[in-house]
C-alpha cells in the first residue's frame, strides 16, 4: 500500500514538473550578456505543443533575448529577482510584428515580445521584463526604437505582477484583443521618449487594476484606429500615475466607437499635461463613460476634451470621415490640487460650431489653485477654430493659450450639469470661475469660490 502511495505522489510530482519549463533546461545561460533568444523560444514552443504550462526565467538570472513569440496557453512566469532583458542591438528585433498604428512613427514598428491571434496566454511574476531602451541602444539613426510588448487579435491575456521597464518606445500595444486582465503591475518608463504604459486599440471587455504607472508620455491610452473594432467595456480601478503626459488618454486614434469607460478610485501626481484626456478625431462615436472617485495634484488640467477633426492614424484615409458623436460623460468626487502650477490649471472642454459634446455631468469637486489670473486674461478669446487649423498634428492645449476662466471653461456642449463645484485659490484671479461658450441646456448649483457661493450673474456666458 505504502508503494503504490509513493508511486502515485511521484506521478504527481513529474505531472506538475512537466508543465514546467525552465529555460535554463532549453540551452539559456542566463549570464546578463549571452542571448538567449533561441533557447527561451525552444521552451515557448514546447510549453504550446504540450498542452500549456508555465516557461520559467528563473529567480537570481538575468535572460537577455530579441523578440520572441508567446503562444496558446503558455505562462510566461518570471520569478522574483529574475529579469527577462532585451537585447541592446536592434537587429536582434524581427521585423513581423505587426507595426505602430500612428502615422508618422515607424520607428516604433519592432517589439521585444510579440504574439498574434494567440489565446489564453500569461505573463506573471515578481520579477522584470527590461527593455534596455536607454537612447545609447536604440534611436532614429541606428534604425528606431521596438516597443516591449505588441499583441494582435489575442484573447484571454493576463498581465500580473510584473515590472515593465525601459522599453524604447511604448511599453505595450494590445491590437484588438477581447478578454485581458492587467493587475499588480509596475511600469516605469522614462529611458526614452514617447514612452506609454498601456495601449489598448479596439479592445473589449479590459480590466485594469491595483497598478502603478511612472511614464515619459500617456499612462494609459484607449484607442480605435480600425473602424472594425471598437474600443469598449473598459475598467480601470485603484492605480496611482505619474508622467510626463497625461495620466489616461481616450481617443486621438478614434476611426471606431468608443464606450462603456469606467475608471475610478485612481490617484494621479506630478503630470505635465492632463489628467484625463478625451478626444475624439477620426469619425466614430464616443459615449458612456464613469470617472470617480479620483484624487489629483500638480495636474495642469484635470480634464482636457475635445471634439475636432485630424488625421491619427497611418491607415487613416486622407479624406476625413465625418464628425459622429461624443455624449454621456460623468465626472464624480474629484479632488484637484494645483496650488503649485501656473495660472492654467483649469478643466477644458470644448466641441465645434455644429458639433457639440452632449450630456456631461461634473458633480462634487473640490479644487484649489494658484490663481493670479489677469483682467487681460479674463477677456482672452479663445479662437473659434483653434482647434480646427493644427494642420498635421492631434490637438494639444498648448495650441489653446491661456484660458479666460480659473476653473472651467466650457464651449459648443448641449446639456452641461455642474454641481457642487468648490474652487479655492492661493492668489486673486480676475477672471470667472466658469465660463460657458455656446453652451445649450447648461446649469450650475452649488458653485463656490474661496468658499462663498458664485451667483448666477458671475458665470459667464457667451
Amino acid at each position: 500500500m505504502k508503494k503504490i502511495a509513493f508511486l502515485l505522489l511521484l506521478s504527481l510530482q513529474f505531472q506538475v514538473f512537466a508543465t514546467d519549463f525552465n529555460v535554463l533546461k532549453y540551452g539559456a545561460k542566463a549570464d546578463g550578456i549571452t542571448k538567449d533568444t533561441e533557447a527561451v523560444q525552444k521552451a515557448i514552443d514546447a510549453c504550446t505543443k504540450n498542452g500549456g504550462g508555465k516557461v520559467i526565467i528563473p529567480a537570481g538570472k538575468t535572460v537577455v533575448v530579441g523578440t520572441i513569440y508567446l503562444k496558446d496557453f503558455v505562462t510566461l512566469h518570471i520569478e522574483n529577482g529574475a529579469s527577462l532583458l532585451g537585447s541592446p542591438e536592434y537587429k536582434d528585433y524581427t521585423t513581423d510584428t505587426h507595426y505602430n498604428t500612428y502615422k508618422d512613427e515607424p520607428h516604433m514598428d519592432r517589439c521585444l515580445i510579440f504574439a498574434s491571434e494567440a489565446k489564453s496566454f500569461t505573463i506573471e511574476g515578481n520579477g522584470i521584463i527590461n527593455g534596455n531602451g536607454s537612447p545609447k541602444n536604440f534611436n532614429k539613426k541606428n534604425g528606431g526604437r521596438p516597443m516591449l510588448l505588441r499583441f494582435y487579435k489575442c484573447s484571454d491575456i493576463k498581465l500580473k505582477n510584473v515590472t515593465l521597464k525601459d522599453p524604447a518606445a511604448w511599453t505595450s500595444a494590445w491590437l484588438y484583443c477581447n478578454e485581458i486582465v492587467v493587475s499588480g503591475i509596475k511600469i516605469i518608463s522614462r529611458v526614452n521618449h514617447n514612452g506609454d504604459g498601456l495601449d489598448f486599440d479596439g479592445c473589449t471587455n479590459v480590466r485594469v487594476s491595483d497598478s502603478s504607472f511612472d511614464n515619459s508620455d500617456d499612462s494609459i491610452c484607449l484607442q480605435a484606429s480600425n473602424a472594425a473594432y471598437p474600443c469598449k467595456n473598459i475598467t480601470v480601478t485603484n492605480c496611482v500615475f505619474t508622467t510626463k503626459w497625461g495620466g489616461m488618454r481616450i481617443g486621438l486614434a478614434s476611426r471606431g466607437d468608443f464606450e462603456s469607460v469606467t475608471v475610478s478610485n485612481c490617484t494621479f501626481f506630478d503630470i505635465q499635461d492632463s489628467g484625463l484626456k478625451i478626444q475624439m478625431n477620426e469619425g466614430g462615436e464616443m459615449k458612456n463613460m464613469s470617472f470617480s472617485n479620483l484624487v489629483m495634484k500638480n495636474v495642469p488640467r484635470p480634464v482636457f476634451m475635445t471634439f475636432c477633426q485630424q488625421r491619427a492614424g497611418v491607415d487613416m484615409p486622407k479624406e476625413m470621415f465625418p464628425m459622429k458623436a461624443m455624449d454621456g460623460f460623468i465626472f464624480s468626487d474629484l479632488i484637484v490640487d494645483n496650488r503649485e502650477l501656473d495660472k492654467n490649471s483649469a478643466f477644458f472642454i470644448t466641441g465645434m460650431p455644429g458639433h457639440n459634446i452632449e450630456d456631461i455631468q461634473l458633480n462634487n469637486i473640490q479644487m484649489t489653485v494658484s490663481g493670479g489670473g489677469t483682467k487681460t486674461d479674463a477677456e482672452n478669446l479663445i479662437k473659434e477654430y483653434t482647434l480646427e487649423t493644427l494642420g498635421n498634428w492631434w490637438p494639444e492645449f498648448s495650441k489653446v493659450g491661456t484660458l479666460p476662466a480659473s476653473g472651467i471653461f466650457a464651449r459648443h456642449i448641449d446639456g452641461l450639469s455642474i454641481t457642487n463645484f468648490h474652487l479655492n485659490t492661493i492668489d486673486e484671479d480676475f477672471r470667472p470661475t466658469i465660463v460657458l461658450d455656446d453652451v445649450s441646456n447648461g446649469y450650475v448649483s452649488n458653485a463656490f469660490l474661496n468658499r462663498k457661493e458664485i451667483r448666477k450673474k458671475e458665470i459667464i456666458r457667451k
